[in-house]
């Protein structure tokens, strides 16, 4: 079954070629063949779900090929749209991609059947709100951040609310009291975060938070010692040195640690040929306001003249 090409069946409906994709797909995940299952994923451009249904079919022409109608009981286009996101969430998972999984869940947040039933949202709001924490920072995780924020429907579940307006404001957060919060909600979710992923959420989600301090950090501070650093952390210096060196690694950060004398510059190295610029900018200005000055005196002794003239 696996290796059959349904999309080069030109008479077949979209629909079923669609449904027959994603049983592949099944399929291959249920055998944990996850190379496989992505392969057989990208047959499908999620472009397709967006397709308006609603217009009329064009009747074919003379000559060309007549598509059968779909049987009765293939799915329609979004309850499609529904479980190839929900196999992609399954993928995604594996991988431990939360980034990923949270977009799987907005894009089923989208659906129209799901925003009009609150018992259907509210569980997928909830974990697109888990995602986006667990995921590391990036451009695209902040756009989805703000733009999750920006959800009326989020003010039905005010604690997640407040979550990720902690995430978005520039202040340290304090794990413990964090943890302290939300423990009985993560460990509620914890069926949703798979089973055996719960610990190791737990623990990213953890890792999340300090890297969050560290950003706020880096912005309010040019240099700071690594003991300091470590105090505001709630960290001991070896691991806040660890967690700081990983983040410079993966570029998410820009910083350098002197470690004989035990300080971080968060101030980027600046290129020779722009301090070079810098320099003659600040002199341009600076001449500018001389001839200005000069100017002015000028100006000034000729009225005083024609003042003592008078």
């Amino acid at each position: 079954m696996q290796e059959i090409a349904v999309e080069t069946f030109g008479a077949m409906a979209k629909t079923e070629k669609i449904a027959f994709i994603l049983e592949q797909v099944r399929l291959c995940l249920d055998r944990q063949d996850y190379v496989r299952a992505q392969i057989l994923s990208r047959k499908i451009s999620p472009r397709v779900f967006d397709a308006d249904t609603s217009k009329e079919k064009k009747k074919p022409k003379e000559g060309d090929n007549m598509v059968e109608e779909p049987p009765a009981d293939i799915p329609s286009l979004l309850e499609l749209k529904r479980i190839y996101y929900e196999l992609m969430i399954r993928y995604y998972t594996h991988n431990n991609d939360y980034l990923e999984i949270c977009r799987c869940y907005k894009a089923i947040y989208d659906i129209p059947s799901v925003k009009e039933n609150p018992e259907q949202w509210i569980p997928i709001l909830r974990k697109i709100c888990w995602y986006l924490v667990l995921s590391p920072h990036d451009p695209m995780q902040s756009s989805l951040l703000n733009s999750t924020l920006e959800d009326k429907n989020l003010s039905e579940i005010q604690n997640f609310r407040s979550l990720l307006k902690q995430l978005v404001t520039m202040e340290v957060i304090q794990w413990t009291s964090l943890w302290d919060t939300y423990k009985n909600d993560f460990e509620n979710e914890k069926s949703m975060l798979g089973g055996d992923l719960g610990d190791k959420a737990a623990e990213d989600l953890r890792q999340r938070i300090i890297e969050h301090n560290i950003l706020v950090v880096s912005k309010y501070y040019s240099r700071i010692t690594l003991k300091r650093l470590a105090e505001l952390l709630c960290l001991s210096i070896q691991e806040a040195e660890k967690h700081l060196s990983e983040m410079v690694v993966s570029k998410a950060l820009v910083a350098k640690i002197d470690r004989p004398m035990g300080i971080v510059c968060f101030q980027t190295a600046k290129d020779s040929n722009a301090i070079l610029n810098s320099w003659s900018m600040n002199l341009e200005k600076l001449l500018d306001l001389v001839e200005k000055s000069c100017h002015q005196i000028h100006k000034e002794t000729m009225v005083h003249k024609a003042a003592l003239k008078i």
